[in-house]
């Protein structure tokens, strides 16, 4: 390295080497780069679990105020929940749970139905019957969801063209 001893001294006294050496980076990056494993979403499993509850004919307002509001008393208890939401429609609450990544899903589980049933006393009587749950991952749902319309192509013909 004539005595200068760095790396670009190097490049600059030996340009063609220099040149040989990129170009051999390039071409192994070029030919590696197809074999890097791609995946669309990573394989992570959130553990999410969404709580139903149904009382027909039950306005809103009731469904969060004698459905929601025990069972999310109960939820807020669970040790590595991250994030608790609710909606009340007519008839029916969904209450959505998520839980830290470290969490297993199965425990999650266990402490939600746990929680249930500690609430089941607080619940209205007339309820038919005591709030189911179900585990979710959120990656599993669509990233598209496409509609397509047309009044001068037939339905069938639509789908090929779509598809």
């Amino acid at each position: 390295m004539n005595g200068r001893g760095s790396v670009s001294a190097w490049c600059i006294d030996h340009p063609v080497a220099t040149l040989l050496l990129t170009f051999a980076l390039v071409l192994l990056g070029v030919i590696a780069f197809p074999r890097l494993p791609i995946a669309p979403l990573p394989e992570a499993e959130f553990p999410t679990i969404q709580v139903t509850a149904q009382l027909p004919g039950a306005s809103p307002e009731t469904m969060a105020s004698s459905v929601a509001t025990p069972l999310e008393v109960q939820f807020s208890a669970i040790p590595g929940m991250t994030q608790m939401t609710s909606s009340s429609a007519l008839g029916s609450t969904n209450l959505t749970l998520q839980f830290t990544l470290n969490k297993s899903i199965d425990t999650a589980a266990q402490e939600v139905q746990a929680a249930i049933n500690t609430a089941a006393g607080r619940l209205p009587a007339d309820l038919p019957n005591l709030p189911t749950w179900r585990k979710v991952n959120p990656a599993d749902s669509p990233v598209l969801i496409l509609s397509v319309s047309s009044s001068l192509i037939p339905g069938t013909e639509l789908s090929d063209v779509t598809e």
